[in-house]
């Protein structure tokens, strides 16, 4: 068990970004295709955050794309997140956005804090 926690806390990030459940995020991610590495930028909504301050939490963002919701979980101490931009706060009274993913259009708007 010791050495699994010393492993935990090497890989922890200095700096962890700070963002609430219902802001609007950006996400830089590095992308590696073959032998070259690219910044792909993910927005949208922040749904769920799980595993409180440890090496293993995680955050759920969910957004729009052509009509179809898409959801991508992004650890929050991995070396391929970069950074994380917050674009606009949203007021919510949930620790899960889960029931925006039945919402579409305005429905699934979020009132801003």
């Amino acid at each position: 068990m010791v050495a699994i926690d010393k492993i935990k806390k090497e890989n922890l990030k200095a700096e962890v970004p700070q963002f609430k459940i219902g802001d609007s995020v950006r996400v830089h991610v590095r992308i590696k295709e073959g032998e070259k590495e690219r910044i792909q930028v993910f927005a949208g909504t922040v749904i769920a955050r799980d595993g409180g301050k440890e090496a293993t939490s995680t955050f759920t963002v969910r957004r729009i794309s052509f009509g179809v919701g898409v959801e991508k979980v992004f650890p929050v101490h991995s070396p391929s997140v970069q950074k994380v931009e917050v674009e606009r706060s949203g007021r919510v009274r949930r620790a899960k956005l889960y029931y925006l993913r039945k919402l579409t259009g305005k429905k699934a708007r979020l009132r801003q804090a």
